[in-house]
């Protein structure tokens, strides 16, 4: 029975394909199980690049690129295209060992001989090359072929490498692409090089005679997929777009399906890096590994919202089909899991204070009540980022207790003013027998603390960056201190709630187990280097006491540039936004392949309306009209963690973003106001990020400063 390999890109190229042209894809390569009847249906070409790659008849109009070795029964899938361009492509392309990973790779020689004769003859200053810096047996080492160096010695710039990225081979690209991000060599080896050999898969047997390209596929784990029948293909390119997002790199797959760690875990990068994945496939991981006595739901997967938990179980189950398995792991967000844990002890339903103006209004009324000059976001800013976060039961904790990134200073007598609003503030709350959420985390870690039978054997928290120091109190009392005790994702880049922490106050020490992924397996280049130049001189901490940075962050797919739209009135903008739309369906998209992100909901109502009219389907999360395969509708904090073909940031406009009602006043707390202003300048990252191919940002009247890039 031959095997059939499925390269990682492909996956993207074929969910584009016509419905017609994707059936025939599974029918003609289905065929391939029978190693003899796939051979006579393979085409040679006259003087090939590579007589290896040969094509297939899709349909009249389409054709199949494929990789045939001499030897052997493996076979790999490059491309289907229309004739012509599959002639050609086959033509041009040829089928290479990388000498570092010893994974395969595809060169386009047509096109890099051609560079290389173009870079002899305008050939840069040699203090303005790209690579000056890094010696030839460095490049060499990093499996940069010695022809291609004449080619890579006269790169100028950046842009030079981008222009050359569908040309050369794509490992080697890879390296280019993170020495010139900034990277050492040792750090390139490390991220690209080394993993690959850790995750090579093994050699056939001994004596099974193979050629070295089919060799060379199965060494090259997180660039193809190795199916070895129908029913594997059949489910791979039944939802092409949800295999690609699991498809580990073996960078991730190291992090993910490492045997075990000693103690707390953690994994960070920038969006679209796979964080999510890794955590998705440590779960995998640890719930095959349970003991079989270990009950159902042994393992806590876990995030911040309750949209994002439900996120998290949909993807799960795509990667998990077995129920068993499935059953070892519960999903379920961290607010929901601290109300139920209390709820038991009570006796009783919890009422939650949930409304921020009701919040808000009450300590108001407090300060005013006491003759006291503070404004309810100051105290409640204090109540939350002070007191609860470093759970302080006093005003002698309180007053000793250290307000690092507060800004304004108190005196001991200030202090004994805040402490007497925060006790009347909590003393309302328990006459009223209500909570707030934060104060439903705070009770259930007091009640987890002391218990030496921890409800799970292994914790797995994702978009960690925005939980509370009180959540993570409550996280650490779930899972008894222990290896692969805690696993952790996130990205300080995107915290949008301003929760700072200190893993290592709160009992969580990552020290020597914390790895950083670099490439952008989701966004387009464009995309992303435009959204990263929204955050030029951030430098967030890395919630261990570092600063995080998005050195070396890259993508591996290139796009369109974003298209900025201003408007007249919000009436011509929401127009406008309808008619690209219509424009992006027109083009063969799903309404549900689009996301249309706003600051507030009543614009988000609105856009829904005038897509309505035009009989666009749509889903406005987070309201009673969420649900259904429509474009999806939601606040840019609902927009974390999803993401889409095709992005609408629709309002971006001065006194919107950054939205004046969400700013501390910058006269009470000045470096409150600076962290109000990162934390919305993080959400707008946000929400552009979850583009995979194409983003739009509109504004009507004056544009966001954020623009002014």
């Amino acid at each position: 029975m031959a095997t059939l390999g499925i390269h990682k890109d492909f996956l993207l190229e074929f969910a584009k394909l016509e419905k017609p042209v994707q059936k025939r894809v599974y029918e003609v390569f289905d065929k391939f199980r029978e190693h003899r009847h796939a051979g006579l249906h393979l085409e040679k070409l006259e003087r090939p690049r590579d007589p290896r790659i040969r094509t297939i008849r899709i349909t009249r109009f389409m054709r199949g690129v494929v990789l045939a070795p001499e030897t052997g029964d493996s076979y790999l899938l490059l491309k289907v295209m229309p004739h012509d361009d599959a002639i050609d492509w086959a033509l041009s392309h040829r089928a290479t060992v990388n000498s570092a990973t010893q994974g395969i790779e595809l060169r386009d020689d047509i096109a890099l001989e051609q560079a290389t004769a173009h870079v002899r003859r305008v050939v840069p200053a040699a203090d303005t090359r790209l690579f000056s810096h890094v010696p030839d047996k460095e490049l060499t080492r990093l499996g940069i072929d010695p022809d291609l160096l004449p080619l890579v010695r006269n790169l100028g710039d950046e842009t030079h490498l981008d222009a050359l990225r569908k040309i050369l081979p794509e490992q080697q690209y890879d390296v280019l692409a993170g020495l010139a991000a900034g990277l050492t060599p040792e750090e390139v080896w490390r991220e690209s090089i080394a993993v690959h050999a850790e995750h090579a898969q093994p050699e056939q047997p001994h004596g099974r005679e193979q050629d070295g390209l089919a060799a060379a596929m199965a060494r090259s784990q997180g660039r193809i997929a190795l199916l070895s029948g129908p029913d594997e293909l059949l489910d791979m390119l039944s939802r092409p777009f949800d295999a690609w997002r699991v498809f580990l790199h073996p960078s991730q797959q190291r992090i993910a399906y490492r045997p075990s760690y000693k103690g707390p875990a953690r994994v960070t990068g920038g969006p679209g890096t796979g964080k999510t994945v890794v955590a998705l496939h440590r779960a995998l991981h640890l719930a095959r590994r349970l003991p079989a006595d270990a009950p159902d739901g042994a393992i806590l997967l876990t995030t911040y919202t309750r949209d994002l938990a439900a996120d998290l179980r949909r993807n799960l189950e795509l990667l998990i089909p077995d129920e068993a398995i499935m059953a070892k792991i519960r999903v379920v967000n961290v607010d929901a899991l601290a109300n139920q844990i209390v709820r038991e002890e009570h006796g009783s339903q919890l009422t939650i204070l949930t409304g921020q103006k009701e919040i808000h209004f009450r300590w108001n009324r407090i300060a005013h009540h006491l003759g006291i000059e503070f404004t309810d976001a100051f105290l409640d800013q204090e109540w939350r980022q002070v007191v609860l976060a470093q759970d302080l039961r006093s005003p002698e904790a309180y007053l000793k207790a250290s307000r690092a990134g507060r800004g304004a200073a108190l005196s001991p007598l200030r202090r004994a003013q805040v402490w007497r609003a925060v006790e009347a503030f909590t003393r309302e709350l328990r006459q009223a027998k209500e909570w707030t959420f934060l104060q439903v985390c705070a009770e259930a870690a007091r009640l987890l603390e002391p218990r030496t039978d921890r409800p799970f054997r292994h914790v797995v928290v994702d978009e960690a960056q925005d939980l509370h120091p009180v959540q993570w109190r409550m996280l650490r009392a779930l899972v008894a201190p222990g290896p692969d005790d805690l696993f952790i994702a996130g990205d300080t880049h995107q915290r949008i709630y301003g929760n700072k922490v200190s893993l290592r106050n709160l009992g969580v020490n990552v020290s020597g187990r914390s790895h950083r992924l670099r490439i952008n397996y989701r966004t387009t280049h464009e995309i992303l280097q435009w959204s990263t130049a929204l955050l030029s001189g951030e430098s967030p901490d890395d919630m261990d006491g570092g600063v995080e940075s998005l050195a070396g962050f890259r993508s591996v797919l290139r796009g369109a540039l974003p298209q900025l739209e201003g408007a007249g009135s919000r009436t011509e903008e929401i127009t406008e936004l309808t008619a690209r739309i219509t424009q992006w369906m027109n083009g063969g998209l799903e309404p549900g392949e689009i996301g249309v992100a706003v600051r507030y909901l009543q614009l988000g109502r609105e856009v829904a309306q005038a897509l309505e009219r035009a009989g666009i389907p749509v889903s406005v999360l987070g309201t009673s009209r969420e649900g259904g395969d429509g474009v999806r509708i939601g606040t840019m904090h609902r927009m974390k963690g999803l993401e889409f073909r095709c992005v609408a940031v629709a309002g971006v406009s001065d006194g919107v973003v950054p939205l004046a009602a969400a700013l501390a006043p910058k006269e009470v707390d000045a470096q409150q106001y600076r962290d109000d202003v990162l934390g919305e300048l993080n959400l707008l990252f946000v929400a552009c990020t979850r583009a995979r191919e194409e983003l739009r940002v509109s504004w009507h009247g004056a544009p966001s400063p954020f623009l002014a890039i």
